[in-house]
């Protein structure tokens, strides 16, 4: 071994949370311990609960709002992508809908166009039929004589 370099090996007093204490050497003079072999539940055969508030609630302060932030913050980018999803879907219905009342509207213009067009051929049919009515006379006159 080497001089000087190393930590001093002094006598300890451990201390249990069960109010057990024993003295043993250490790098440290003095400890404290959650469990020891008067409250253990192997060696006693009893089952105990030990919550010290140590480094599990101080990782759940740490990182446990992190995860819950994580869960909001998905829940957020879901309902977001939600309402995107439906306001396409609403600009998609008001499209057909504009485009069935153009259609709607072509039709409607197409039959007065139509319409018009069958009042004319109506108009012009019968001054046609009084025109070729004489001529049919003539015919059937010349055919007697």
């Amino acid at each position: 071994m080497k001089n000087g370099i190393h930590p001093d090996y002094v006598e300890c007093n451990v201390r249990c949370s069960c109010g057990n204490t024993w003295v043993t050497r250490s790098t440290v003079s003095s400890m404290t311990v959650d469990l020891c072999d008067k409250c253990h539940p192997f060696y006693t055969g009893q089952q105990k609960l030990v919550d010290t508030g140590g480094r599990v609630q101080r990782f759940a302060d740490k990182f446990g709002g992190a995860a819950a932030a994580q869960l909001e913050k998905a829940a957020a980018a879901k309902a977001a992508r939600e309402a995107k999803a439906a306001e396409l879907a609403a600009a998609k219905k008001a499209e057909r809908e504009a485009k069935a009342a153009a259609k709607a509207k072509r039709a409607a213009e197409y039959e007065k166009k139509a319409a018009a067009e069958a009042a004319k051929a109506a108009a012009e049919a019968p001054a046609e039929e009084a025109t070729e009515a004489p001529a049919e006379a003539v015919e059937t006159e010349a055919a007697a004589e």
